[in-house]
């Protein structure tokens, strides 16, 4: 399940492509059951659907759906940061300035395999002391359905840098304290990372269409 995971959020596996069990079976060298029991993971994380007569496709999010996610994110993420930040220690902050440098490294070696992991890992570290488990569970799931686009972004318009100084911006105003301008540039952090995603999704989807 995590290699098929990998393989579409790097892209491998296109939006409507069929996954055939038998034909990952064989690729991996397994049965069908554990190819089954995987896809029903791939499934429940938002990353394949099952179509009729076409089996386990690899799902496609209509963009309304994508700014609607991101929507979620801005709203859930500006919460947990909120109750987080009044919490956090040296401890937390510590955890924090290990992720930043590796987060930036992966930008740097176009480890794009990398990117998603990392970038959660270094918002998480941020909204662990809001003691939401709930709440971060929910914005994982969100950030896994959305990471595939968000590399493609990065890919596309060379966003890295502007995710890194969004990133470094981000941590020093945790680290002031200052919590109201620390949850209003998350805020505007994730919501123009949704608009600038989907007006490009948009144009690579229209363009697709007339190839």
């Amino acid at each position: 399940a995590e290699s098929l995971r990998e393989r579409i959020l790097n892209g491998e596996f296109k939006e409507g492509e069929s996954l055939i069990q038998e034909t990952i079976a064989t690729e991996y060298g397994v049965s069908r059951m554990p190819v089954r029991e995987a896809f029903k993971e791939l499934e429940a994380s938002g990353l394949i659907t099952t179509q009729i007569h076409k089996g386990s496709v690899v799902k496609s999010i209509p963009l309304e759906q994508i700014a609607e996610l991101f929507d979620l994110r801005a709203l859930l993420e500006s919460e947990l940061l909120e109750r987080s930040l009044p919490r956090m220690t040296e401890a937390h902050f510590a955890a924090t300035k290990q992720l930043l440098p590796q987060l930036e490294a992966a930008y740097s070696d176009d480890d794009v395999a990398r990117w998603g992991k990392l970038n959660w890992l270094f918002h998480e570290s941020l909204y662990a002391a809001a003691d939401r488990v709930q709440t971060l569970a929910i914005v994982q799931g969100i950030n896994i359905q959305t990471d595939r686009y968000i590399r493609l972004q990065l890919l596309l318009t060379g966003g890295k840098k502007e995710a890194e100084v969004d990133h470094r911006e981000l941590l020093k105003l945790c680290e002031q304290g200052d919590t109201k301008k620390a949850v209003q540039f998350l805020r505007k952090h994730i919501q123009r990372a949704g608009t600038d995603l989907v007006t490009l999704l948009k144009k690579k989807r229209d363009k697709d269409t007339l190839v």
